[in-house]
């Protein structure tokens, strides 16, 4: 982004000074039943609820969605829970929580591989033609040398389009 003028050096070294890497999640399921009891027991709190206790097919289907939206959507979703919970046990809507992971069943790829995925699609509705009037670089709103340090940086040649 600073390469491109879409993030100020400055900024980046001030915040760069102890880089903090957590992987995601679906990563580290072991801390989701951690992060469900605190969330219900912070939000129950909050909201005046006596909830003791969360049924076991519950804590598992938490455990075993897939969460892109991480600890935050994590923390919705209980809180939806708890403000759904009549008694002391947390009443979780299961069939929303199937909903969205079916909904988010797609394979997951990486900034890089859709970023090849959109440009061999380019190069192949252009025909190959890097540049000029409805090349791959006019469809993808690059410059012909951005385009082609992309196809370098991502090892594409003309035997992949």
């Amino acid at each position: 982004m600073i390469r491109n003028n879409q993030f100020r050096e400055d900024l980046f070294y001030r915040l760069n000074v102890f880089p903090v890497e957590i992987p995601p999640l679906r990563e580290r399921r072991e801390d989701i039943p951690l992060l469900v009891h605190y969330f219900v027991s912070r939000l129950s709190r909050r909201m005046q609820k006596r909830i003791k206790s969360i049924p076991k097919p519950a804590m598992d289907a938490l455990s075993n969605a897939t969460w892109p939206g991480n600890v935050r959507e994590l923390e919705n979703f209980v809180e939806r829970a708890v403000i759904l919970t009549q008694g002391d046990e947390l009443n979780v809507p299961l069939a929303e929580l199937k909903k969205s992971s079916v909904r988010n069943a797609a394979p997951v790829s990486t900034f890089q591989q859709a970023e090849r995925q959109a440009i061999l699609e380019a190069l192949k509705a252009a025909s190959g033609k890097i540049s000029g009037a409805g090349a791959a670089a006019e469809r993808l709103g690059l410059k012909r040398t951005t385009l082609q340090n992309k196809m370098r940086r991502l090892n594409i040649t003309k035997a992949d389009y």
